[in-house]
């Protein structure tokens, strides 16, 4: 018999899901809905599930999975059960004893059941499992499959006592065209998702899996495909750079990032004052990165250059403002930037040394001050056994971790040692 196969679609709607967890959630929903369709076919997983395909979706506000071509029924199975030996099993009168009665009990088997048959000298069942339909079984599924995301911290809203990463809304649960009715983290499923929270603030009513990712994009101004997404953006920052003469430098992990906060992404550059690139380029470059979420451009020469671009989650009918907005909000931070790296300008490396005394490097170890003396002494020993300057290396270890209590690396803390450096 050919068995009937259909596409499944389930989505969860959430407030804004934390943008650096984005992909790994993604990734690990559909890792885990797998692992129980594995579990579900059991042995003949690898036969019936052989054509069927996974597609993850992810955006802010929703996490997705398209599974095409599921079967419907997990088949029949015939499995041996191999009980207690014969001898214990009955007694002189041939009379059933408490082995066999324990056996038959555990496995709900009657005792004149006539699939009970002697094998090698003990008692064995055959025990037949009828063909199940697996609808009825993908509620658990999902569920099973969301309580084991990677979710290191978990919150509950309004009155509920029920636990996710960010308040649920809605739940998308199709097997071909038919709902499959469940509560999944205190939402009922239903066939309606949702549109771009400004383009499209509606509900989108889904006819079928298959339409989920076209409907969304066309109608309700959502590109779901997380990867589908980066690409794009990618190709607008590239476009953005190129149109004011610059190179992007694309960090991998600002683009997921980025990718993972917007569902709608329009690239836009701006422009900051030139008095701003008296600054070391690594400060710069950390405040439009950490606190703003902008991509920094580069000339030929890869220096760095005023302008920024910023990826909107909305098409403006006035562009401009949006970027406009951009520039004023990023003037204040790269002016923290110029005074903190003025300030710490006006007192040398050297008279910071006693500024690390009261810091506690680690408690069996002493401060970070006397690690650094420590450092030093190794320096000045090393510079003797190869001949070097002897005077510049204990120096150097006593000022390597200088940095750490200028103004700028207390702001920015991955800029530690580069701003020693300047």
């Amino acid at each position: 018999m050919t068995m009937e196969i259909k596409d499944f679609l389930f989505e969860l709607g959430t407030e804004e899901l934390p943008p650096k967890a984005l992909k790994n959630l993604s990734s690990a929903l559909e890792s885990e809905v797998r692992k129980g369709l594995n579990s579900m076919f059991g042995d003949s997983a690898k036969a019936m599930l052989a054509n069927t395909t996974f597609k993850s979706f992810a955006t802010p506000r929703r996490l997705a999975l398209l599974i095409e071509k599921l079967p419907t029924h997990v088949p029949s199975k015939t499995t041996q059960v191999v009980g207690p030996p014969e001898s214990i099993c009955y007694d002189k009168q041939g009379a059933a004893t408490k082995a066999l009665q324990g056996f038959a009990s555990k496995n709900n088997i009657a005792l004149d059941d006539a699939g009970l048959s002697i094998e090698n000298g003990k008692v064995t069942y055959l025990k037949v499992e009828p063909e199940q339909a697996i609808q009825p079984m993908l509620g658990a599924t999902m569920q099973a499959a969301l309580d084991n995301l990677p979710i290191p911290k978990r919150m509950r809203w309004g009155a509920s006592r029920v636990e996710f990463i960010r308040p649920v809304h809605s739940c998308v649960m199709l097997f071909g065209d038919e709902v499959v009715e469940v509560e999944i983290l205190g939402v009922a499923s239903g066939r309606n998702t949702f549109g771009h929270r400004f383009h499209y603030n509606q509900s989108i009513e889904l006819i079928s899996p298959l339409d989920y990712e076209a409907t969304l994009e066309k109608t309700g101004f959502v590109i779901a495909d997380f990867a589908k997404r980066r690409a794009i953006i990618e190709q607008q920052i590239e476009q953005a750079a190129k149109a004011i003469g610059a190179l992007p430098v694309i960090d991998p992990s600002l683009l997921d990032e980025v990718t993972g906060l917007v569902e709608w992404p329009v690239a836009l550059s701006g422009r900051f004052e030139e008095r701003f690139l008296d600054v070391p380029a690594e400060a710069l470059i950390s405040s439009m990165k950490e606190h703003q979420k902008y991509f920094h451009v580069v000339d030929n020469n890869q220096k760095i250059l005023p302008y920024f671009i910023t990826v909107s989650n909305i098409t403006s009918t006035d562009p401009q403002q949006v970027i406009a907005g951009n520039e004023r909000v990023i003037r204040p931070r790269l002016s923290d930037a110029a005074f903190f790296f003025e300030t710490d300008k006006k007192s040398s490396l050297a008279s910071r040394i006693d500024s690390l005394k009261p810091i506690i490097f680690q408690a069996q170890l002493g401060t970070v001050y006397q690690k650094s003396q420590r450092v030093a002494a190794l320096a000045r020993t090393i510079a003797i056994q190869i001949g070097g300057n002897v005077d510049w290396a204990e120096h150097a270890g006593q000022l390597a971790k200088t940095d750490l209590v200028t103004e700028l690396v207390l702001e920015f803390t991955a800029l530690q040692g580069l701003m020693g450096y300047y």
